[in-house]
């Protein structure tokens, strides 16, 4: 069986999506004859948003799984505002004060490309002595953080190797960069490590078509090397959850972390419209959410309908999706939005309850919701629509399964690895 070295940051007890996608290829690739060996950070040195223990019941006993230590900047910022270390790029983080700004402006000019760079030295050793080991042929960098991208140019240098590089989001230009306070000297640096890796790897994996076109436009002599292998949602975990909770509620859900940038007004505005036209309502965000909206929502009057649940492990936040009426799906009104597809719509799509996604019209998610499941997308600031559609979606009935959606399963996107793996 051939051997692939997988790098990777996130991992179990990590939670988040980030942490599903290789966790998921990795449990696939055996049965298309790769064993994945996986490289990470010891959880003693590293620095998770989230937890999830339950994510490591999904690892193979067979996979073989090596963490080293790291240097934690991030360790600073946790003991000075002892709270958890802060959501990529700050995202979501109130910008209250100097010391924020502070935090901003040094993890956005000193830590390039991202506070995790301490990783690299420990796992760039460690990956050496890995590949000498299990003579590997192709190693897999996936990030955020990008930092990770580093450590596969430096092995690429050193070895004879076949170099994937899997970006789950864009890099200089992804949105919370704006947040950071960067000098000219820092972007320019910080477009010259993008510009070596993506030049220097012999497969670019993104996972939608608008950051294809993105680096294809930025870099269109190895444009050929771009490929789309977008996030997809595991139909094991759908198996044995009970999705037939009892409830006399019409209940909209929105699973995930939701930041400043997300556009919640119009579709408060059009939930108030709904529950003082229709009794029964209820809505629940699940996950990290900003606290920005719980102040909304109380301004609304909406309290007694609307329940915020803190952050819960993966087959938990399964199970708040298969028992919605509607499941919310919004798109965070940053540049480039219209290439955002996360896990979580996959997963929204698996369980086939009807989706209202506020986004972009014309972007990746659109297109794809509105081909497999009822759904609606609107614009953030309309309302009309949006009532409209919840009043209808409350009475649809789920639409019989769709086999061509299993181009999606994670299985089948293993698959498409594999094939890169072995061109």
């Amino acid at each position: 069986m051939k051997k692939v070295l997988i790098i990777t940051y996130y991992w179990p007890p990590s939670g988040g999506s980030g942490v599903q996608r290789w966790l998921k290829f990795s449990k696939y690739l055996p049965e298309f004859g790769i064993e994945p060996i996986v490289l990470t950070v010891d959880p003693d040195f590293a620095t998770y948003p989230s937890i999830d223990t339950t994510l490591g019941l999904e690892v193979s006993d067979s996979i073989r799984v090596y963490r080293t230590k790291a240097k934690n900047p991030l360790e600073v910022y946790q003991k000075i505002r002892r709270k958890p270390a802060p959501q990529s790029g700050f995202e979501g983080e109130k910008k209250s004060g100097l010391l924020d700004k502070i935090f901003r402006f040094i993890r956005g000019n000193v830590f390039l490309p991202d506070a995790r760079i301490g990783w690299n030295p420990y796992a760039f050793e460690k990956a050496k002595q890995l590949i000498k080991e299990f003579n590997i042929e192709t190693i897999i960098t996936t990030s955020p953080p990008h930092s990770t991208q580093l450590i596969g140019l430096r092995l690429k240098k050193e070895f004879t190797i076949q170099w994937i590089a899997d970006l789950r989001d864009p890099w200089t230009e992804i949105f919370y960069n704006k947040e950071l306070f960067r000098t000219k000297w820092a972007e320019k640096q910080d477009a010259k490590m993008e510009k070596r890796c993506l030049e220097s790897a012999d497969q670019v994996v993104v996972v939608s078509d608008a950051i294809k076109r993105s680096f294809s436009v930025k870099y269109p002599s190895v444009a050929k090397k771009f490929h789309v292998i977008p996030n997809g949602y595991d139909e094991k975990d759908f198996l044995n959850i009970d999705s037939t909770e009892k409830t006399d509620s019409k209940i909209i859900s929105y699973v995930g972390n939701l930041g400043q940038q997300y556009p919640v007004d119009g579709f408060l505005k059009a939930f108030s419209n709904l529950v003082h036209n229709e009794e029964g309502w209820k809505l629940r965000f699940v996950g990290n959410c900003h606290v920005g909206v719980k102040s909304k929502v109380e301004n609304l009057n909406l309290t007694k309908q609307v329940e915020f649940i803190p952050y819960v492990d993966h087959a938990a936040a399964i199970q708040f999706m298969l028992t919605s009426t509607i499941l919310l799906l919004i798109i965070p009104e940053v540049a480039d939005n219209k290439g955002i597809l996360t896990g979580k719509l996959f997963e929204y799509l698996a369980t086939r309850n009807p989706i209202l996604l506020i986004g972009p019209t014309d972007g990746d998610a659109a297109k794809i919701v509105n081909e497999y499941v009822f759904s609606s997308v609107v614009d953030s600031h309309e309302s009309e629509k949006m009532f409209d559609f919840m009043l209808l979606a409350s009475t649809h009935i789920n639409n019989e399964y769709d086999n061509s959606m299993l181009k999606y399963t994670r299985k089948n996107l293993a698959k498409e690895f594999v094939q890169l793996i072995q061109a």
